[in-house]
């Protein structure tokens, strides 16, 4: 999801984009990251590629730490053999949620709950050290075109007039796949070291708050909405109760705050009705 909308916005703005698949580099593959690198050539390498599946990486977290941390460290070092910045996206579940109110920002020690955000905190700790031009970008409750997790399809869902189970007691701050987008390529084509949060601004909302800005901003006013609490999943793998993030560094260098997501979500309920 962020790689399409990633690739796509670079295009547009005239970069020359390579853009690799899956199936066409394998991240925890040494040797075919140096070799694509010294293929491309690249000025900077955005790493959105990750196993994000939170349960299934509790259940193998050999496989986590291969993908998220060792996979990160193989593409950092590969872009500092290659001579090229190194952007990589992680996540709010490097924070444990246990914060009461506000935002994690930057001043905040990540404490992970989970495999899958113990597996992200090493891939941003590898890549640091195997390269000092690594920019770190933490983000979350991502939306977008194309996603597979709750936020992403929602608008669809209730187009279709699905009844929908929604989590009212865990907070985040929404954010559009588009939008990090555009700040991941700002922050690459700044090279400036550092961890930097990326979301949209507002005030965050919880899973139930999302979806009924997302049924309001789709016309889908009739969908019921089933309010759930957390812990009445029983998943595998616990989750922060509170992972809303605000950034610390982004306005001082210039760098503007992203739109309300309420306003990001109205452009994707539109984009998705077209």
């Amino acid at each position: 999801m962020v790689g399409r909308a990633l690739a796509d916005h670079c295009a547009a703005r005239g970069d020359e984009v390579a853009a690799f698949d899956r199936a066409g580099l394998d991240i925890t593959d040494e040797r075919a990251a140096r070799e694509a690198f010294g293929r491309v050539r690249p000025r900077a390498v955005i790493n959105c590629a990750a196993w994000t599946d939170v349960d299934g990486c509790e259940l193998d977290p050999q496989r986590a730490f291969l993908v998220n941390s060792q996979g990160v460290e193989i593409l950092a070092t590969a872009s500092r053999l290659a001579g090229a910045a190194f952007v990589t996206v992680s996540t709010d579940y490097v924070f444990d949620g246990r914060k009461p109110e506000g935002f994690y920002t930057q001043r905040d020690d990540p404490h992970p709950m989970s495999a899958y955000g113990a597996s992200k905190l090493e891939g941003e700790r590898r890549a640091q050290i195997a390269s000092a031009r690594t920019v770190v970008v933490r983000s979350g409750w991502i939306f977008g075109a194309g996603g597979r997790n709750f936020l992403a399809q929602v608008v669809e869902r209730m187009r279709r007039g699905e009844r929908l189970r929604a989590i009212s007691d865990s907070y985040g701050t929404p954010t559009y796949a588009p939008d990090l987008a555009a700040r991941l390529r700002e922050l690459a084509e700044l090279d400036l070291p550092g961890v930097f949060h990326v979301v949209n601004s507002g005030e965050g909302t919880s899973y139930e708050g999302f979806a009924r800005a997302a049924s309001e901003a789709a016309g889908a006013t009739g969908v019921e909405i089933e309010s759930i609490l957390m812990d009445s999943l029983k998943r595998p793998a616990p989750r922060p109760r509170n992972s809303r993030m605000r950034c610390l560094l982004s306005e001082g260098l210039g760098l503007a705050p992203l739109r309300d997501w309420r306003d990001a979500l109205g452009e994707f309920a539109a984009l998705t009705g077209e």
